[in-house]
This record gives structure tokens, C-alpha cells and sequence, in this order.
């Protein structure tokens, strides 16, 4: 289930400034952390651990290039459903499929929107007829690749 967003989270200054500097760089040390925020090291820890807790921050990843491991074609596909009590079944089939990354329960034209990386035309041929398309309770699909990723970033911090 999605999480609702909280309006009583206490995030001040000092928080925004670290996950400023964290969000630019996963990998900064805490202490170069502390030394721009003007506190201790421990005090940045004990903030992050805190930003943790409280799930505003989900963690940190290395971001691999999928075109670089071979995967030259992203797409996004709309997938619409037989019948709405499908989608968790057509969701739990999907996972099954480690070429889609991210999947969204949405309103509008779509009930679920997916976003698939595939090697080749041909791979992604293979993944929307015989391992997509094929899962009970779908319908149809609408396929949109990608041309190029212009930009992406995470949500800013405002006041």
C-alpha cells in the first residue's frame, strides 16, 4: 500500500540541508556532511538515522546504465486490465519479469503503467507477446518507447 504523506513530520533546516547534500551524493562522508552543516558528525548521523526511521529516506543504490549492460531499448507500456479485480495477480506475474522496473497502479486510460528495459526490438518482442501479454487478466497493452532519457532527478527539497 502507498504510503500517505504525513504532515506532521518535524524536517528542519538542518535536515533539508543534509538531505540536500546527500541526495547530490549517496556517498558523501558524514563528516564532510558535518563540516557544511557546521555541526558534529555524530549530529549528522543521528539525523540520517532519524530521516531513516521516519521514511524519508528509502535508502541508497548504486545506478547502473542499463545501455551499458546491454539493455538499448526502455519502454513504457499502459496495460489494460479484463476486469479490476485482476490487478493483483497481473502485479505479482509482472515481478516475475525482472525486465520491468518500475510498475504504477494508475487512473485514467490505464489501470497499471510499466516502465521495461530489453535488449533488442526483438527482446522486447519476446517480453510483450510471450511473457507479458500472456499473463491472465490482461487485456491489451499500449507500447511507447523511449527514444532517449532527456533528464530524471529526484524531488527537490523546498521550504
Amino acid at each position: 500500500m502507498a504510503e500517505i504523506f504525513d504532515n506532521n513530520l518535524q524536517i528542519d533546516e538542518l535536515d533539508k540541508k543534509i538531505l540536500s547534500l546527500i541526495m547530490t551524493n549517496a556517498r558523501v562522508p558524514f563528516l564532510q556532511v558535518a563540516h557544511e552543516c557546521n555541526v558534529s558528525g555524530a549530529a549528522i548521523h543521528q539525523r540520517v538515522q532519524r530521516l531513516k526511521n521516519m521514511g524519508v529516506i528509502k535508502g541508497s543504490e548504486f545506478v547502473i546504465n542499463p545501455n551499458k549492460i546491454g539493455y538499448m531499448t526502455c519502454a513504457y507500456i499502459g496495460i489494460y486490465l479484463k476486469d479490476a479485480r485482476f490487478f493483483d495477480e497481473v502485479v505479482a506475474q509482472m515481478k516475475e519479469i525482472p525486465q520491468i522496473v518500475e510498475c504504477h497502479y494508475t487512473t485514467g486510460k490505464y489501470a497499471i503503467f510499466i516502465k521495461i528495459y530489453a535488449k533488442s526490438n526483438e527482446h522486447m518482442k519476446y517480453i510483450l507477446h510471450d511473457r507479458l501479454q500472456a499473463i491472465d487478466g490482461i487485456s491489451s497493452t499500449e507500447t511507447l518507447i523511449s527514444l532517449e532519457e532527456s533528464f530524471k532527478r529526484q524531488i527537490t527539497i523546498e521550504d
